[in-house]
This record gives C-alpha cells, sequence and structure tokens, in this order.
C-alpha cells in the first residue's frame, strides 16, 4: 500500500506521516526534505536558491543509496533552509531530478537499513498530485496560517532557538503562495484526497482521524 500526504508547512503532515508508517510498519520519506537538502546544498555553496541552474545541479548529484545519511542532517530543520527549499522547489528541472527518485521509492520502499517494506508512507506537496497520483490512500492535511506559526513559534523556543512569531507567519503566508501559485505541481489537494484540517486537532487527534479513514475506506 502507498499513503500520499501533501499539506502545507507546519499543518502536522510529517507526524502524521511518521506514526502512520510506525502503525502499519511501513517505510517513510518525508519528500519535504528532499527539497530542503537541495536547499541547503545550493545554500552551502554559496548559490542562490532562484538559480535554476545552481539548484538543478545539487539536485541531479543526489545518491539515492545516500539519501536516510543526507535527509539526516539537523540543519535541514533551519527556516533559512525551508526558505530556500520552496525556492529551488519551484524550479522544474529540480521537481524533475528528484520525480523518479521519490517515485522508485513508493514503488520499491525500504526502511533506513536497507530492508525492504511492504508499504510507503510519503509526505509532501505534490504527492498525491504528481509523485503517486495511483496511491491507496491520499491525505491533504491542512490547518489555518495562524495555528501554523503558533505551531513553528513554540517549535524553535523549545529548541532554544530564537522565534518571532509576526516573522514566521509572515514566512508561512508568503511560503503558501508561492507553492500554491508556482507553474509546476503547485500545492493543492488530490482530487480524490481526504482534506484532514488539523486547525483544532492535536497529533493524537489527526492520527485517530487518518486511522478511521483508512479502515472506513481501504480495508
Amino acid at each position: 500500500m502507498i499513503i500520499a500526504i501533501d499539506g502545507p508547512a507546519a499543518a502536522g503532515k510529517g507526524t502524521l506521516a511518521q506514526n502512520l508508517a510506525k502503525h502499519f510498519s511501513y517505510a517513510f520519506l518525508d519528500t519535504g526534505r528532499l527539497y530542503r537538502a537541495v536547499g541547503y546544498a545550493v545554500l552551502q555553496a554559496g548559490a542562490d536558491p532562484s538559480d535554476e541552474a545552481a539548484a538543478a545541479k545539487q539536485a541531479r548529484a543526489f545518491d539515492p543509496k545516500s539519501i536516510n545519511q543526507i535527509l539526516s542532517n539537523p540543519a535541514l530543520r533551519d527556516e533559512a533552509t525551508g526558505n530556500a527549499a520552496s525556492k529551488v522547489a519551484a524550479i522544474p528541472a529540480v521537481r524533475e531530478a528528484l520525480l523518479q527518485l521519490q517515485r522508485d521509492f513508493a514503488e520499491h520502499p525500504f526502511f533506513e537499513d536497507g530492508t525492504p517494506a511492504k508499504g510507503a508512507v510519503l509526505d509532501g506537496r505534490d504527492i498525491g498530485t504528481v509523485v503517486c497520483p495511483s496511491a491507496d490512500v491520499k491525505f491533504f492535511v491542512t490547518a489555518s496560517a495562524e495555528v501554523r506559526a503558533d505551531r513553528r513559534f513554540k517549535e524553535l523556543q523549545e529548541a532554544g532557538k530564537p522565534a518571532d512569531y509576526d516573522k514566521i507567519l509572515a514566512d508561512i503566508k508568503e511560503r503558501d503562495e508561492r507553492d500554491s501559485n508556482r507553474a509546476t505541481a503547485p500545492l493543492k489537494p488530490a482530487a480524490d484526497a481526504y482534506v484532514l484540517d488539523t486547525s483544532h486537532l492535536n497529533a493524537v487527534q489527526a492520527f485517530q482521524a487518518a486511522l478511521d479513514y483508512i479502515a472506513v475506506n481501504h480495508e
């Protein structure tokens, strides 16, 4: 089974994806971290994330066998990396370079130690619409911009990092605009996706809502 989970930043899709992967013993791929890794690599190279050639070069340099090592870099969680990720993700050549890697994982999922898995959970922004349009289960996880900004604000505070709510909210709204209006693979729910609004749900409640949907519709 392939479970596709899409949605904007800080909506809770990553936590939900990991919980579902653990529950079903499926392999998990956070595709957003792929774009963060590209953005980070571009920044480390001293280039502009909006530079199509520089971004595409970094995306094409990824070795699928080293993907778990690449995605484990803690620097990928930084706000600057997140903003760079949104910029490189709008570049068609970058999306094309990473598309097959994501599809290969969905078709032949594996755990971090390389052992095969019986299913896959992928989270991102175009999994249900572009990467895995035939996924068995599709979720579009969302929440208000204000709720998402508050979550990110508290996350940074708890990590002991500088946090400015107003700036975080502005960044989230800017990223939503950029992700939703890009020409290639814009952020939007698949026609057959279950839209899960987590504005008033905690992680446990969102997980239960997803399990209930799967139980009724796919088992």
